[in-house]
């Protein structure tokens, strides 16, 4: 009789059921360290842990997306059960104490040992919307005289708002403006300008990051056509940078009302219909920037996303006052919402785990072993044994198995 012949499993008394998703969720979406996520029942007894879904995310609050995310590794709900039977199986149906080979006495049912790519996934609230919002600070002196409407679309070379009757414009960059520009200045922000002049239609100067005296001629024209005095400069204040269009959300400031620099004039977002999702902190190494990501609608559609912005967000607690630090991140899609849909709740599913070619029992296949660990109960022919595992990735209701002795196409015994 070999070794692993004689294992037996525990008596159903050692088995107890754990909730603790967040040491559970960590463990198993790291292809590294997967094996964590079934505690050992030699030490604890306890099955591979639940996971708990929070009410869905509020999408009539002022912030999209504000939360919560719902760490629902679906796999691991389906993992809970799956032991629980086991926990059953182990007390009724196995001989406790029987470690010896034995016919199969019409077991309940049977599953094959299948080799497959496992992929966990975690399913995080989402709102659609057009964004999170931000606001443009004027960097001028003198009277606020014209605001956009709330809903106003303004794109490239559009006018912001007016200040002593003169346009603040709108250009496209990630770089904020900070200073004056002239000839002889040189960076990144004077080549963000020129592209900008060029987009619009001036022309005669080499887009580069030299402002030279042909780039200056080219501003005198772009300020004659504005109604600016004609400096070939431009001063700190007039431009606002934007990497889109964007879409007024309400005025700040008022018509009239004197207007100075480092004053919050207006609020806006993109124009772009995108998905806002929050995560817990620990969970940002889900979250960066190019991960491809599934979108579910309401009406059960599944549209591509990637996540294209992704940072962090300190909250309040309204109740405590206490801080919290989250990880907001923004998620476009292809194909159409329907305008219909704007401020909806939405799924958002993320890879966290996934492991190629491996061979996998379903979670309700797995025993525990009175000596520790766990394994599965093979049938050959007319007679069955047990064979110790080791457990990696759980998802989609089947587990990922390893150890000597098991092969693909194997049948195993499952409880009733």
């Amino acid at each position: 009789m070999s070794a692993l012949d004689e294992r037996v499993p525990a008596p159903a008394a050692t088995h107890s059921t754990a909730t603790n998703p967040t040491a559970t969720n960590s463990a198993a979406a790291d292809p590294v360290a997967t094996d964590s996520a079934v505690p050992s029942p030699a030490t604890s007894g306890s099955a591979p842990a639940s996971v708990t879904e929070p009410a869905p995310a509020d999408p009539a609050r002022s912030r999209p997306g504000r939360r919560r995310s719902k760490r629902a590794i679906a796999v691991a709900a389906v993992a809970l059960v799956g032991l629980a039977a086991v926990a059953a199986y182990a007390a009724g149906m196995i001989r406790a104490g029987s470690g010896a080979s034995g016919p199969a006495e019409e077991p309940p049912a049977t599953a094959t040992i299948t080799r497959q790519t496992l992929v966990q996934t975690m399913s995080v609230d989402g709102v659609i919307g057009h964004g999170p919002s931000r606001t443009v600070t004027n960097r001028l002196s003198g009277t606020v005289t014209w605001l956009p409407e709330g809903g106003t679309t303004i794109d490239r070379g559009g006018t912001l708002y007016r200040i002593d009757d003169l346009p603040v414009i709108l250009f496209f960059g990630d770089l904020p403006a900070y200073r004056d520009l002239g000839p002889g200045d040189t960076g990144t922000d004077v080549a963000q300008l020129e592209q900008n002049l060029a987009a619009l239609g001036y022309s005669g100067f080499t887009v580069d990051d030299e402002y030279t005296w042909q780039t200056a001629e080219a501003v005198r024209r772009w300020q004659r056509d504005l109604g600016l005095p004609r400096t070939g400069r431009v001063e700190l204040g007039r431009v606002v940078f934007a990497p889109e269009p964007v879409l007024v959300e309400a005025p700040v400031a008022q018509v009239g009302g004197l207007a100075s620099p480092g004053q919050d004039i207006l609020s806006y977002t993109g124009t772009r219909r995108v998905v806002t999702i929050q995560v817990d902190i620990e969970d940002r190494r889900f979250v960066p920037v190019g991960t491809e990501v599934t979108v579910e609608l309401p009406d059960g559609r599944r549209l591509a996303g990637t996540i294209e912005q992704s940072y962090a967000v300190v909250e309040i607690d309204p109740a405590t006052g206490r801080p919290s630090t989250v990880v907001e991140a923004v998620v476009s899609f292809e194909g159409e919402a329907g305008e219909d849909l704007d401020q909806i709740a939405v799924d958002v599913s993320i890879v966290i785990g996934e492991r190629p070619d491996v061979l996998t029992v379903p979670v309700a296949a797995l025993v525990a072993l009175a000596e520790g660990g766990y394994g599965i109960e093979v049938i050959e022919g007319s007679t069955s044994r047990y064979v110790a595992v080791e457990t990696g990735l759980f998802a989609g209701g089947r587990v990922e198995i390893r150890g000597p002795g098991i092969a693909e196409g194997m049948t195993v015994v499952m409880p009733s």
